[in-house]
Parts: structure tokens; C-alpha cells; sequence
């Protein structure tokens, strides 16, 4: 993936917006308690031990980009849900890529649990970049381009307007 567009990617690439809408560890921990079924906050706070402050601010970063939503318990109106939006959900192909990487690169060992497919209980494959038809590519199968230089394909403009 070359150089050649690097000033033009600095200034269009969403990398670093979506960097800031996540923040940093624990906002990505958050998240993955919100997969996990966590709803209120004493429930983040004592399965992640994390500071209230911190927990409190994070939770606040999340809600602000659209990430969870905050709603009353409709158990208990006193108390406050934290549920994924579908914004938060499409960020499940990057947390279950990130943790795929982190078994491979840093801790050498499978997570436990293991993410299986519900229908037959079998673990899901890894992660790939495919291509508009399928194929999974590889770095050497890809290359920057301006969207002017883009092959036109009606379908695809379709689903990048979703």
C-alpha cells in the first residue's frame, strides 16, 4: 500500500475520527462489555474495574458519538441503561479483528471464551479483507486511490452510501 497519497490521506482518511470517538483501552473494553450483555454502570464498573471517574467519562465519549445510548432501566426509572446503537454494533468485525490480532501478536494464546457461531456452535474464522467480489486480498493486493480514480460500480456506490 504505497506513499504516493499520503498527503491527500492525511487529510481525507477517517482513521484518526474514528480513533477519537473510541478513545483509547477503555472505551474498547466498554464496548466489548456492551457486546457482552452489560447494561448499567455499577455492571462496567465492577466487571472491568475501572475507576468511576474514568468509567464516567468514557461512558460520556461513547454516548456523545452515537456509540451507546443512554436510556432509563425499564425495571427501575432511577437507574440509566447503556445499550449499543447501530453504530456501535457495525464496530463488531473491528473488535473481533482486534482481538483475533491480539491472540496471534501479543499473547500467543486463543481468548477464552471463544466466539463461535451460534447455528452450529463452531468457532468463526479469522477476520479478512475481501474484495468487492469475495477474495480475500492480502497487503500486496491493495493500493490507495483517489475516489476520481475509483472503478465505477453502481453496487458499491449503494452500499457506501448505507
Amino acid at each position: 500500500m504505497g506513499g504516493m497519497l499520503r498527503e491527500d490521506l492525511q487529510a481525507l482518511c477517517s482513521l484518526p475520527a474514528a480513533l477519537e470517538a473510541m478513545g483509547e483501552r477503555w472505551s474498547f473494553l466498554i464496548l466489548r462489555g456492551s457486546f457482552n450483555g452489560l447494561h448499567h454502570f455499577e455492571e462496567f464498573q465492577s466487571e472491568l474495574g475501572i475507576a468511576r471517574n474514568i468509567l464516567a467519562n468514557r461512558l460520556a465519549r461513547l454516548v456523545g458519538h452515537g456509540i451507546l445510548e443512554r436510556t432509563p432501566d425499564p425495571d427501575d426509572r432511577r437507574k440509566i441503561e447503556y445499550r449499543l446503537t447501530d453504530k456501535g454494533y457495525a464496530l463488531l468485525p473491528t473488535m473481533v479483528a482486534l482481538r483475533q490480532w491480539g491472540e496471534r501478536w501479543e499473547t500467543g494464546v486463543p481468548a477464552s471464551p471463544i466466539l463461535v457461531d451460534v447455528r452450529d456452535g463452531k468457532p468463526i474464522r479469522q477476520v479478512e479483507v475481501l474484495s468487492h467480489d469475495g477474495r480475500p486480498l492480502t497487503k500486496g493486493d491493495l493500493h490507495w486511490a483517489l475516489p476520481e480514480d475509483v472503478a465505477a460500480d453502481s453496487e458499491l456506490e449503494v452500499k457506501a452510501a448505507e
